[in-house]
């Protein structure tokens, strides 16, 4: 190959900055919304974690993912979610018994100094925590609300604005390298 042709094949340092500025922030929109979005492909369910009566298991701002599953399954230590009794919000805690016959279990939290007050009827069972992802549940409630969906919107734009300049600019680039060859 000669000098000329290696020349004319070498990209231009501003349209390889954009481009890879561009693939960078795409990669990282793509990367943050796997965690969120692939597991429900399996049929889990994500949940984020807002208080720390788990830690430090599962510290707050986790994003815990939940397997339906049978409640006379669950067995002592399983990690299990359900409904709360009085406001119907989500709690994740341990089980220390799983009482078949009265279809209850008893849990508690690991920071808890005790079991909880009241037994989980297996009709607020939700199901069992396979995963957790420490943190990973800010960034949940962060891209479920309009100022993460925007955020999200704005860095694909730019991601695909990066990309044309990239494009632009080698096509600038390739046609200055032509005209200096003749």
């Amino acid at each position: 190959m000669s000098k000329k042709q290696n020349d004319q094949k070498r990209k231009s340092p501003a349209a390889a900055g954009c481009s890879a500025l561009g693939i960078f922030l795409l990669l990282a929109v793509i990367a943050v919304c796997i965690p969120l979005t692939l597991p429900k492909l399996f049929g889990y369910q994500a949940y984020t974690v807002i208080s720390g009566s788990m830690e430090p298991e599962i510290p707050v701002g986790s994003l815990v993912y939940i397997q339906p599953s049978a409640p006379e399954d669950a067995e002592e230590n399983d990690i299990v979610a359900f409904y709360g009794a009085a406001d119907g919000s989500m709690i994740t805690h341990r089980v220390v018994e799983n009482n078949v016959l009265a279809g209850e279990l008893t849990t508690k939290g690991d920071a808890n100094k005790t079991k909880d007050m009241n037994p989980v009827s297996y009709a607020d069972f939700i199901g069992t925590v396979r995963a957790s992802i420490p943190l990973a549940g800010h960034a949940a409630q962060f891209l479920a609300g309009l100022p993460g969906k925007i955020t999200a919107a704005g860095l694909i734009l730019c991601s695909l604005l990066l990309q044309a300049a990239a494009a632009g600019i080698e096509r600038r680039h390739a046609s200055a390298d032509q005209s200096s060859m003749d």
